[in-house]
C-alpha cells in the first residue's frame, strides 16, 4: 500500500503545499475563525493559514500582559523576499506589544555551511540586519544574539536533550544512519534558542510565538514535547472543566514527596497539592477537587479559554518550587511563496527569487522570464483566461507588493477572465516591484546608522 502522507523537511528542497492535509497530518490548527487584531496583508489574505496555540498570545495582548516573539537567521547568504515575509510577521507582532529575539544561527553555519563565525557576523549584520531596520523593525524592542556567544542556549540545548533520543528524531526529521551529526544536534541547540527568552533573565515567564514556514514545524514540534516533558504540572482538558495531573520526575521526587526508598512521604505530598490549590485559588476558582492518591487536581468549572491562565500560574509555582517552568511556543505557519521558476525559492539559486539587494534592472529580467499562469497564445488567453494561482507575477503582488486588497480582487477576476495578459500582469508587478526595492534601498541609507543597536 502507498503512504499517502505529506512529508515536511526544514532543510529540503522541495516541499508539500497541500496546507489542509498538513493541518490535519501534523496536528496544527487553522486560522479560521481566530480573531486576529488588525489584521495584516498576511493574514487578511490567508497567508498565514495555520497555527500552534497562538490563543496565548493574543489573550496576553488583549489583557496587556508580556509577550515575545522569536525568529531567527542563517548567516550564510542574501536575504531574499521569503525571508522578509517573516520580517513583515515579526514586525506585526512586535507593533502589537510583542518583544523582538532574534537568533543568529552562526554556529549551524559554521558546522553545515562551513561559514567562520566572523564571517557569520559581517553577514548577519551587513546583509540582514540593514534590511530588518529598513523594513521597519524597531531597534530598542528587538535583542539580536548570536547562537556562539550565549552560552544559555547551548546548556539548555544540552539539559533538553536528556528529553529526548535518536529514536524520536529519527521519527521526526526523518534522520538516518547516514545523518550528519551536526544535523542532529542543530534541532536541540534550536530547541535552546527558542525557549530562553522566557527564562528570568531574558524577560521572564511569558508567551513565545515563532512565525516560520511550514517547512519549519519539525523543529516546534520537537521543542513544545521537550518543553512539555520538563513540566511538573500538566494541565489539560477534562470531561468537565480542565485538570491537573501531577509529574514526578527523577529531578523532582524528592521535592514532590518520593523518598530515596521509593515511599511517598505524605506531608510533603499534602504541602505540594496544597500549593497547587492555592495557585488556582488565585485565579478565583473555587471548585477546586485534590486528589492527590491519583495525582490529580480538577477544577470543574474551568473552560478552554482558561486553561493558558493556569497553566502559567502553575509554571510560576514549579519555578518557585526549583524546576524549569518552560512555557511551551506557540507558532503561526505562513504559505510558501512560489519561486521565480515556480518551484521553491532558494538563496543559492539566483533565478528562482528577488533578492533584496537586487537593483531595478536585475528584478524587472527576472518577473519578465517568471513562470506564468496565461495561456500559450493571446487569442487562447482571451478566450480560455489566465490561472492567478500559478502565475508568479500576481502571486509576489498578493505576497509582497499590492496593499490594496479591492484592486488585487479586481486584476485576479480580469486575468482569470482573460482581459488581463499575461505580460500586462508582469508590467504590474515590475511597477510594484520597482518601487518597493527602490524604497527599500533608500529606507536601508537612512536607518544604516540603527544596525548597531540590534546588538546591544
Amino acid at each position: 500500500m502507498m503512504n499517502d502522507d505529506v512529508t515536511i523537511d526544514p532543510w529540503g528542497s522541495s516541499q508539500s503545499t497541500d496546507y489542509s492535509r498538513i493541518i490535519e497530518q501534523f496536528g496544527l490548527s487553522s486560522m479560521d475563525g481566530v480573531s486576529v487584531p488588525e489584521p495584516s496583508r498576511l493574514h487578511r489574505r490567508g497567508i498565514v493559514f495555520a497555527h500552534r496555540d497562538l490563543e496565548m498570545v493574543l489573550e496576553a495582548k488583549r489583557k496587556g500582559e508580556a509577550f515575545g516573539v522569536l525568529t531567527g537567521l542563517m548567516p550564510s547568504g542574501q536575504m531574499h523576499l521569503g525571508h522578509s515575509m517573516v520580517i513583515d510577521q515579526v514586525k506585526w507582532f512586535q507593533q502589537q506589544g510583542g518583544d523582538v529575539t532574534i537568533a543568529v544561527a552562526d554556529l549551524e553555519s559554521t558546522a553545515t555551511r562551513g561559514i567562520s563565525l566572523a564571517e557569520g557576523r559581517k553577514i548577519a549584520a551587513e546583509e540582514y540586519v540593514a534590511n530588518y531596520a529598513a523594513l521597519g523593525l524597531d531597534p530598542d524592542k528587538t535583542s539580536v544574539y548570536f547562537q556562539s556567544e550565549r552560552n544559555i542556549v547551548q546548556k539548555l540545548g544540552f539539559q533538553l536533550g536528556k528529553r529526548t533520543n535518536l529514536s524520536e528524531l529519527e521519527a521526526i526529521y526523518g534522520f538516518d544512519g547516514s545523518t550528519n551529526l551536526a544535523h542532529v544536534q542543530a534541532p536541540l541547540v534550536q530547541a535552546g534558542d527558542i525557549l530562553h527568552p522566557q527564562l528570568d533573565e531574558y524577560g521572564g515567564l511569558r508567551p513565545i510565538v515563532v512565525p516560520v514556514g511550514v517547512d519549519q514545524d519539525p523543529h516546534l514540534r520537537l521543542t513544545r514535547g521537550l518543553a512539555a516533558k520538563t513540566n511538573w504540572f500538566n494541565v489539560s482538558n477534562a470531561k468537565m472543566g480542565i485538570q491537573v495531573g501531577v509529574s514526578v520526575q527523577e529531578e523532582n521526587s524528592h521535592v514532590m514527596g518520593v523518598e530515596s526508598n521509593g515511599r511517598i512521604n505524605k506531608e510533603k505530598q499534602k504541602q505540594v497539592f496544597s500549593k497547587i490549590v492555592d495557585t488556582i485559588s488565585g485565579l478565583g476558582f473555587s471548585d477546586i477537587m485534590s486528589n492527590p492518591k491519583h495525582g490529580t487536581v480538577n477544577i470543574p468549572s474551568a473552560t478552554s479559554r482558561d486553561k493558558g491562565a493556569i497553566k502559567m500560574a502553575l509554571l510560576s509555582l514549579e519555578r518557585s518550587m526549583g524546576g524549569m517552568g518552560l512555557l511551551a511556543p506557540s507558532s503561526t505557519y505562513h504559505r510558501f511563496a512560489v519561486g521565480m521558476t515556480g518551484d521553491k525559492m532558494s538563496s543559492s539559486k539566483p533565478k528562482t527569487t528577488l533578492f533584496l539587494s537586487d537593483d531595478i534592472a536585475s528584478a524587472e529580467k527576472k518577473i519578465k522570464k517568471s513562470f506564468s499562469g496565461g495561456q500559450a497564445t493571446v487569442e487562447e488567453h482571451r478566450r480560455l483566461g489566465g490561472d492567478p494561482d500559478k502565475d508568479v507575477a500576481y502571486q509576489y503582488m498578493m505576497y509582497f507588493f499590492e496593499e490594496d486588497d479591492s484592486f488585487l480582487a479586481e486584476i485576479n477576476q480580469g486575468y482569470r477572465s482573460g482581459n488581463i495578459l499575461a505580460g500586462e500582469m508582469k508590467q504590474m508587478c515590475i511597477e510594484r516591484a520597482t518601487q518597493w526595492l527602490s524604497e527599500l534601498s533608500e529606507k536601508r541609507d537612512e536607518t544604516a546608522h540603527l544596525v548597531e543597536r540590534f546588538f546591544e
